[in-house]
């Protein structure tokens, strides 16, 4: 018997989810809040076996002093404790069936948005070091083409101290064509 979306369950002080995404508290749940919703959702069941534990012990009782008519009152109330039990089970398996093929679902869709997610995690950090990389090898040009430049300056400024630097050889050697050209002619 199931119950419409969003419908409150008699034995349930939680809302039935409508969908995966509208109480997610539904399905993250510890062990402990998976045992006390258990327990809500099938009241009957604990019942049962605690009036086969209470009838165990009764028989128990019973038979240490020797009452044997209290024993076998026992014993069939424990009978009839499993048999409630029992039904408490199949019928609670009965009611809440859609509810855990929707939680089986839930939990498969669960796993793989865990999945993407852990994936575009890694492709954000993978990005993230890549642009770093980037931006490393960038500085590393940009630095090496600065103390180039500055190497250039500083060959260049000692070239100009020795007279030795490419403009001036290159102004010497005019001069010395010119004055080759003013004597000879």
């Amino acid at each position: 018997m199931s119950q419409p979306p969003g419908s409150q369950s008699p034995l349930s002080v939680r809302e039935v989810p409508s969908s995966f995404a509208d109480n997610q508290a539904y399905f993250d749940e510890s062990r402990w809040q998976k045992f006390t919703r258990r327990l809500k959702e099938e009241p009957l069941v604990p019942l049962g076996c605690a009036v086969t534990c209470w009838a165990l012990w009764g028989a128990t009782k019973s038979i240490r002093s020797g009452d044997s008519y209290t024993a076998q009152r026992m014993f069939r109330m424990r009978l009839y404790g499993q048999f409630f039990t029992i039904v408490a089970m199949v019928a609670g398996s009965f009611y809440y069936n859609s509810d855990r093929i929707l939680r089986k679902e839930y939990e498969e869709i669960l796993k793989e948005r865990k999945a993407t997610e852990k994936r575009n995690a890694w492709i954000r950090e993978l990005e993230a070091r890549d642009k770093e990389e980037k931006d490393w090898r960038e500085k590393v040009k940009e630095v090496t083409e600065k103390r180039k430049e500055e190497e250039d300056i500083a060959r260049a400024k000692e070239d100009a101290k020795k007279g030795g630097g490419v403009v001036t050889k290159a102004v010497k050697g005019l001069r010395e064509r010119l004055a080759g050209d003013g004597e000879g002619g």
